[in-house]
């Protein structure tokens, strides 16, 4: 595929989404680990949130490879890369939890009557929202990083 617009790369367009929508997908994984009144009123929202994030990803790869192909190689666009190759992985976790957690919300607590199994994925789910999404905001700043050096000192 042509990553490119009238001749301009689409690349940082689909770097700007991703910088953008990660974190928010991640700040909402957050939100509705910790603040049940959250739960109720991003309801559907939060794993939409989290789609529209993972989508952005290989979208942002993609286009990144694409411009990588076009560019003089040097060991700060090669690190950027091979970082950027990293974020996927987290970007499903943050999407499949959020799926996960709204689902437990909506349908688990009803039909599951034992008390343990609700304690249990009372702690377990927050956790792992809160881990997956931390690491996931991480990621993006440090791939952020990594491709503003590859541009700015590269």
């Amino acid at each position: 595929m042509d990553w490119q617009f009238g001749g301009i790369p689409l690349h940082p367009l689909f770097v700007h989404l991703t910088s953008v929508a990660v974190p928010v997908a991640a700040l909402t994984a957050i939100v509705v680990a910790v603040w049940p009144a959250a739960r109720r009123w991003l309801s559907i929202g939060a794993p939409i949130i989290g789609l529209i994030a993972l989508i952005s990803v290989p979208l942002a790869t993609s286009s990144g490879e694409w411009l990588e192909h076009r560019e003089r190689e040097t060991a700060l666009l090669e690190r950027h890369t091979e970082l950027a190759d990293g974020m996927l992985p987290w970007s499903i976790a943050v999407f499949a939890l959020l799926v996960l957690w709204w689902a437990w919300h909506r349908f688990g607590t009803t039909h599951v009557t034992s008390s343990a199994i609700q304690r249990t994925t009372a702690v377990i789910g927050p956790v792992l929202l809160i881990a997956v999404a931390i690491v996931s905001i991480v990621e993006v700043v440090i791939i952020g990083h990594a491709g503003a050096e590859s541009v700015w000192k590269g």
